[in-house]
């Protein structure tokens, strides 16, 4: 075995102090420390990571790095070699059973730790999620297809396009529910654009990933998947939804409307939520429970409206207290085609921001104000700078989100550049991005650290 696959991504100190003790990546070790013993597996590093650190798979399931100046002996007690290939099995196929598309656009959809080595490995033929979730086998005949392999950051109108395509030609083959493994970080973005995209499709499109990867004992990518597959396999929602933890437990999880929902925490389970809005269902394991009646059924027929417009000139500036003219001017000089603000308040921006937004205008600019509150209808007509805004002709984007009005901007641009057809676009709801109004139950946060809100909390987050 060459030196590199034995000491694989350690370098410098680190690498050094494997040598001094004799062991190597997936050597299974007992580590005392000044900081006390641990008991595990030496897992690769990036060679892109300082050289102080030894990293373990702990027997827990979790991964912790040790400093290499706080080692004070390490010895073997065993080798697990690494295998990176989940043993498949042919997926059972019923033909009473639905027929379920998954598209993988990057990432693990879903994984299983090779406990021998600490290594998880990634799954996405039918075989493999056979292998990882056997549960898939009682709800569906399932199909999967890799249509790319990229972070979720780098996601672009190539990726929309293709994706959008991809599920009117499944539906036209006449599958029953599609999803789509997607990476948590921009997988808000990708539900609202796909909404404008793919409209009136007769099945379920349901967007899942995970929080937390397979090796971790809290992870949440199974039960995303199982419950994400039953949506599409069964749900009466025909519209592109998001399947994600409700709660922080396991209890259920929630069906979001693509064009209203976000990810709220970088790192909790619970991270995605509906904004102004509640959710469209609870799903679990056995059951659905539907929140609300408004939403596009499921049909047997296979009409579904592919829409793939995109303009790519097109920004978010979230606006700052002293944002300077030339952030406005920038864009103007690089020829962008739309602007969405996400202002203060009721939809608000200084003074020194109206000429350069007069400009791009009168240059034949799109410009849409949302709010960063995020909760909330821009309201411009309540304050002189709302008012002196609406003068220039910079539109209310009513409660769209940010990132929601941003897409259909982009959607709207790539129709026309004719600024009166675009508000007409952009003002007329599609897919639930503007609501009349905002439910009383839409928009609640409890604040941690007041007794009774504890007390009530205590008894769903253990």
């Amino acid at each position: 075995m060459v030196e590199e696959d034995i000491y694989k991504g350690y370098r410098g100190a680190a690498k050094k102090k494997l040598k001094e003790f004799g062991v190597k990546v997936w050597s299974d070790v007992i580590i005392k420390s000044t900081r006390g013993i641990f008991k595990g597996i030496i897992l690769p590093r990036a060679e892109t990571e300082d050289d102080q650190h030894i990293v373990l798979k702990l027997h827990n399931g979790y991964n912790v790095g040790i400093k290499i100046n706080s080692i004070k002996s390490v010895e073997e007690v065993g080798y697990k070699e690494g295998h990176y290939k989940i043993p498949e099995s042919e997926f059972p196929r019923n033909s009473k059973k639905p027929n379920v598309t998954l598209f993988g656009t990057g990432g693990t959809i879903a994984s299983r730790l090779d406990y021998r080595t600490g290594a998880v490995i990634p799954a996405f033929t039918p075989g493999e999620l056979y292998g990882a979730v056997p549960e898939l086998a009682g709800i569906c005949n399932l199909k999967t297809e890799k249509l790319y392999g990229i972070f979720s950051e780098n996601m672009g109108p190539e990726q929309y396009i293709t994706t959008a395509k991809a599920i009117g030609r499944e539906i036209e083959n006449g599958v029953d529910g599609i999803m789509i493994g997607h990476g948590t970080d921009t997988m808000h973005h990708t539900g609202a654009i796909l909404s404008f995209m793919v409209q009136k499709p007769p099945v379920p499109i349901v967007l899942v990933g995970s929080q937390r990867s397979s090796d971790r004992p809290s992870s949440d990518a199974a039960l995303n998947l199982i419950n994400a597959t039953r949506t599409a396999a069964y749900c009466d929602i025909a519209e592109v939804m998001v399947c994600m933890f409700g709660p922080t437990s396991d209890q259920y999880n929630l069906l979001h409307r693509g064009t209203r929902v976000r990810k709220m925490h970088s790192s909790y389970r619970s991270t995605f939520r509906t904004i102004g809005d509640i959710p469209l269902a609870t799903v679990t394991p056995t059951e659905f429970k539907y929140l609300r009646k408004d939403y596009n059924k499921r049909r047997k027929d296979r009409d579904v409206i592919i829409d793939t417009a995109f303009e790519e000139k097109v920004a978010i500036v979230y606006y700052y207290p002293n944002m300077l003219p030339d952030m406005i001017e920038s864009l103007i000089d690089h020829k962008y085609k739309g602007i969405v603000i996400a202002g203060t308040g009721l939809g608000h921006v200084n003074k020194p921001l109206y000429k350069p937004l007069k400009r791009a205008i009168d240059e034949g600019i799109a410009v849409y104000m949302t709010v960063q509150t995020l909760w909330g209808y821009v309201q411009m007509y309540v304050y002189d700078t709302g008012r002196d805004l609406l003068k220039i002709g910079v539109v209310p984007a009513e409660n769209m989100l940010p990132e929601v009005a941003y897409m259909k901007l982009c959607w709207a641009l790539g129709h026309t550049s004719n600024l009166e057809e675009v508000k007409k676009i952009m003002l007329t709801p599609i897919a639930g991005e503007i609501t009349e109004r905002e439910p009383h139950n839409g928009y609640i946060i409890l604040q941690g650290g007041i007794p009774e809100v504890d007390e009530f909390v205590g008894k769903y987050m253990r």
